[in-house]
């Protein structure tokens, strides 16, 4: 929210709420404090007031320097707990591990970005690695390096996906390869076949279909028989995917079939298991179908998956629904629909121009190629247009 709309709820001006804001520089009451306490959703005694927010106390004063870090690291938790919503961790205690603390960082960056430019977040996740290795370094308690090297693994992750968007694929694959050492070192058999899953996904895409389904495999190898829903879900979605990318229809078919059924056992309010920030059901599933239907050139498949693909066209996520959008291009284009296919994918370009999504507009350049004609309409041309004037 803005300055303006916090002042408007607790009875401040936006200036008073920055002077606030800047060490608490300003002058205010206590009902104020526990008004701004209570629209954020933060607990009263974090921000120095009792339970009931009738008195004023200071818990910082009289702490030993780690029990001051200790309560800075719940009162980040809590903070950022409803900027994040289901996914994120809930609010820490004054043993809050600093594992645990890293980890909300991370989760904030891997929603931001959903929004913001690889290139504008790229080095402050390279400086969250730092840190979380900084931190590692000064442990001996084995049992926590473990959670260290899982927070660590996690934002390797990221870092992976943030290179792979700034189409820079040999650092993408080196933190990928970092995310699974970091993974298999926490012991953690969930989140290492996450980051292996992981790394099926780029390899796939970049065109190594086979490595990507052996690293599937590999990861379900991992977590066995007892493993979530999710997990199984969206580990049968990334094979369809890379059998799609071979041309194996039958394949295809049979891993989308599974993959639905996996998504009808997840329990249906509860928000996704770490490592997930996301949540995968049945709207996912379509949207794999739609982008299997796109690489087999079957537009059958993308236009009876359109309604449910529809719905995560509408997600929050601008980057992957610029993707899902060349994918229900591609449908249109193989079905004759020229003038709807290029003014779709004209959109998600320039999603990804705005974005500056290397991953998108070389989506956007694998589209083009779909289509050739000597004497291209003028809605192709356009695109051209703004394609080769794409410089990222």
């Amino acid at each position: 929210m803005t300055q303006r709309q916090l002042g408007d709820v607790i009875g401040l001006s936006q200036s008073a709420v920055s002077r606030m804001e800047k060490r608490g520089v300003a002058t205010y009451d206590m009902n104020t404090l526990a008004r701004a306490a209570h629209h954020l959703g933060i607990a009263p005694g974090l921000v120095g007031l009792a339970d009931d927010g009738a008195a004023l106390v200071t818990p910082m004063e009289g702490l030993d320097p780690v029990e001051r870090r200790r309560f800075m690291a719940g009162a980040l938790v809590t903070a950022a707990a409803p900027v994040l919503g289901a996914a994120a961790p809930a609010p820490l205690d004054w043993g809050a591990s600093p594992a645990d603390v890293l980890r909300v960082a991370t989760t904030a960056y891997r929603r931001m970005d959903a929004t913001v430019p690889a290139r504008q977040l790229a080095d402050t996740v390279q400086g969250h690695m730092r840190l979380v290795q900084t931190v590692a370094a000064q442990v001996a308690d084995q049992a926590m390096r473990a959670h260290l090297a899982a927070a660590g693994s996690e934002v390797a992750s990221l870092a992976g996906w943030l290179a792979w968007d700034m189409a820079d694929a040999g650092s993408a694959r080196t933190w990928y390869g970092a995310s699974i050492k970091a993974a298999r070192r926490s012991g953690d058999r969930l989140l290492i076949a996450y980051q292996q899953g992981s790394l099926a996904q780029f390899e796939v895409e970049a065109g190594n279909v086979a490595q990507g389904l052996s690293l599937i495999r590999t990861a379900r190898q991992q977590i066995g028989g007892e493993r979530p829903a999710i997990a199984a879900a969206w580990l049968s979605s990334l094979e369809a995917i890379a059998h799609a990318t071979g041309g194996d229809e039958r394949a295809a078919e049979r891993a989308l079939l599974t993959s639905a059924a996996e998504a009808e056992q997840m329990p249906g309010e509860e928000p996704p298991p770490w490592p997930w920030v996301f949540a995968f059901d049945l709207r996912k599933v379509a949207a794999a179908r739609v982008t299997c239907g796109a690489r087999l050139a079957r537009p059958r498949w993308v236009l009876t998956s359109l309604d449910d693909a529809t719905a995560a066209l509408s997600s929050n996520h601008e980057k992957q629904r610029a993707l899902l959008g060349l994918d229900v291009a591609s449908g249109h284009v193989a079905s004759g629909h020229l003038d709807a296919a290029f003014a779709l994918a004209t959109r998600s370009l320039d999603v990804g121009l705005r974005l500056r999504s290397g991953r998108v507009v070389e989506r956007a350049r694998t589209f083009r190629r779909s289509y050739s004609s000597a004497t291209p309409p003028t809605v192709v041309r356009d695109f051209d247009t703004r394609l080769h004037d794409a410089y990222l």
